[in-house]
């Protein structure tokens, strides 16, 4: 049996400090998590989030890859690729024409095996805290921690000890990064990914420049690169194009292996994406679905939203007027203001312009350098594929969004820009060694300002409510029953807190001038020839518009003036199927319409 002394050597100096410091740091982050979600966690606020959340719970209840947040441009897609003669499409379930599979996939999973209640309680009034959106929040906090052993064990390959513990830490310590963290998007997944496709390519730099390996294993870790860049693009599409960089890189650096290793890892990415593709072609007759017009967003004839509110053959006739030059503006404008406001705060944290000091200081590691060259290819294609890809969902959200794709690299940045940080720092002659730590430190708590200040009083408030109230959408909800239609302005809130299919608003409303010729709205097409809109729910994300310039004069606001016309004349337009509405909630901005006095009667 050991001895005291024994014991004493384990725990000062023995093999049991490394359990004893892992310890320290996981107890760390789960107070530093549990400080966080007290004070600010903050319920869903994009749309991104709910639309995800809503198809994984479908996916986890056996309900397939179908959606309840039904966007008239899906319906328009799937009845032009089904035939004008085949059943209405809305009918039916409604596939998802919109999403990549991956992350709903992992929380469908996650929701088969943790305590979901969907349902909220009458103590959601004094937690303030929807507990599905808790538990999500808790998955990818998981991730996010998976992330930062990941950059540990990445710096200290590439450098060492110092620059693993120091950039862990700042990605610890990142506000951006906690707030995605919370925010319910796949963005804490994507960059376990790409962290995963780092580590492979490092693997192989160095297996290369040693000579170590042989050919058949080169190609295994170059199909296994591939195969996480096509993971990461079935998780968001825009992140396949960071195939580019890696195919790239395997050419540079391989010398006779590169041809081979360079296709082995494309055609991986390819077979991984190819089945979801044809899957999305078979539903749709495109590859990408919905998402595959993201490009023609903030072009001249899809300023906003309005683009997936669509119902019928005028998306094709305006989107031909979006020309050539429309795309060039587009790119040369976005690519300039992320260029300029947001490659220089990368991460949410000024480590990044460490880095960008650092591009004008060779290494003398030739591993390195070719590192550094690959992050700055996979930084120039993503602010390519973010500037085309920019939709009104970065204007509504202008940082958490699942179009910020720079914040994927933040991590690696943080990595090199710790890196340029020692470097000057052995340029500075200290009085004494000990000094070194303090100077670090305080190095850290400054690159840590923005999570230290979040954290201070006063807290968040954990509803973004105007317009997300959930106990309020989920009891007009509960007045639908399951298999009736809905139609309105946040149709995807209405999906995940009300659990009911919703129909996104469509570009024209009911009471526009049109009406009187023999073309009907699009409401009444789909009211007529797909199926009943039960009920109407306009939210502030309606009523909150400017006046003139929008209601009145704007054609993407006819709903808006829809609303005018209810309130002027205290009743809907002649011939509107919906004239009941309960009381109270044009004062708060609302308006509900259904088809006869749901709410007098028990609820469903």
């Amino acid at each position: 049996m050991p001895g005291l002394q024994d014991w004493i050597h384990k725990l000062e100096e023995g093999e049991w400090v490394r359990y004893i410091k892992m310890g320290v740091v996981v107890l760390g982050l789960l107070g530093l998590t549990v400080v966080y979600d007290i004070r600010e966690f903050k319920n869903f606020n994009t749309q991104e989030a709910m639309d995800g959340a809503q198809l994984a719970r479908n996916i986890s209840e056996g309900n397939g890859y179908t959606t309840d947040f039904i966007r008239p441009l899906s319906i328009y897609m799937l009845q032009k690729h089904r035939g004008e003669e085949a059943a209405p499409v809305l009918r039916t379930d409604h596939p998802d024409l919109a999403n990549p599979p991956v992350y709903p996939l992992l929380l469908a999973g996650f929701m088969m095996v943790a305590p979901f209640e969907h349902a909220i309680p009458a103590s959601f009034l004094s937690t303030l805290r929807y507990q599905p959106e808790v538990l999500i929040a808790f998955l990818n906090q998981f991730l996010f921690f998976v992330a930062a052993f990941m950059v540990f064990r990445l710096a200290r390959r590439l450098f060492d000890s110092g620059v693993a513990w120091v950039s862990a830490l700042i990605v610890v310590g990142a506000d951006l990064l906690w707030r995605f963290s919370v925010s319910g998007l796949s963005t804490m997944l994507l960059i376990v990914i790409f962290l995963g496709v780092v580590w492979c390519l490092v693997t192989l730099e160095q297996n290369q420049r040693e000579g170590k390996r042989a050919n058949l294993w080169f190609i295994l870790m170059a199909v296994l690169t591939g195969a996480l860049v096509g993971l990461g693009g079935l998780t968001r599409y825009s992140f396949s194009w960071l195939i580019i960089p890696v195919a790239a890189f395997l050419a540079l650096y391989f010398g006779g292996r590169r041809v081979a290793l360079s296709l082995a890892a494309v055609a991986a990415c390819l077979l991984v994406i190819s089945p979801w593709l044809a899957r999305n072609y078979q539903q749709s007759g495109t590859l990408f679905g919905i998402a595959g017009y993201a490009v023609y967003y903030e072009t001249d004839p899809f300023q906003g939203n309005r683009l997936e509110r669509f119902l019928n053959e005028s998306f094709e006739q305006e989107a031909s007027r979006a020309e050539f030059r429309q795309f060039v503006r587009k790119l040369i404008v976005n690519s300039g203001q992320i260029i300029q406001n947001e490659v220089p705060k990368l991460g949410g944290s000024w480590v990044s312009a460490f880095f960008l000091a650092g591009l004008l200081l060779p290494f003398r590691s030739v591993a390195l350098t070719r590192f550094r060259l690959f992050l700055l290819m996979c930084l120039a294609v993503l602010i390519v594929a973010q500037a085309l890809g920019r939709t009104h969902l970065s204007t509504v959200s202008p940082e958490i969004n699942s179009e910020n794709l720079l914040v994927l690299l933040a991590p690696v940045v943080f990595i090199f820009g710790v890196a340029m940080y020692f470097i000057l720092l052995d340029q500075i002659s200290l009085p004494f060694p000990q000094l070194r730590n303090v100077v670090t430190g305080v190095f850290w708590v400054f690159t840590c300002a923005p999570l230290i200040f979040t954290l201070l009083p006063p807290p968040t408030y954990p509803v973004t409510y105007p317009p997300y109230w959930p106990p309020g959408i989920q009891d007009i909800s509960k007045w639908m029953k399951e298999d009736e239609l809905m139609m309105s302005d946040m149709p995807w809130a209405v999906a995940w807190y009300g659990n009911r299919k919703c129909i996104w608003v469509t570009v024209d409303a009911p009471f526009e001038s049109r009406l009187q010729s023999q073309e009907k709205s699009d409401f009444f097409t789909i009211y007529d020839y797909q199926k009943p809109i039960q009920g109407l729910y306009l939210t502030t994300l309606t009523t909150d518009a400017r006046f003139y310039s929008q209601m009145l004069k704007d054609k993407d606001y006819a709903w808006g003036r829809f609303m005018l016309e209810c309130l002027l004349r205290t009743n809907v337009p002649t011939g509107f199927p919906l004239k009941a509405a309960p009381r109270g909630f044009l004062q708060h901005g609302q308006l509900f319409l259904t088809d006869h006095e749901r709410w007098k009667k028990p609820l469903q």
